[in-house]
């Protein structure tokens, strides 16, 4: 048996749905659920506040802000 880590999503109605490559063919498959647990959840929170503090010096030099408000064009939604 071959493994293939997908990237699915439960709706409100508890129903999975996930894309699958088009070499995959039709019919049934066995599907494992890997919930992140609260450990995990904390871990992340964990890693983005390091990030945060690490960048800090970084991200609050204006030397780093290479694009400004006039960079660009507005983008015409009625298109």
């Amino acid at each position: 048996m071959r493994t293939l880590k997908l990237i699915g999503h439960v709706d409100e109605r508890h129903r999975l749905s996930a894309d699958v490559p088009a070499h995959v063919a039709p019919g049934p498959v066995e599907v494992e659920l890997c919930l992140p647990s609260d450990a995990e959840d904390d871990a992340g929170e964990a890693w983005v506040s390091g990030v945060a503090a690490e960048w800090a010096a970084e991200l609050a030099d204006p030397r780093e802000d290479i694009y400004t408000l006039d960079d660009g064009e507005p983008i015409d939604a009625s298109r």
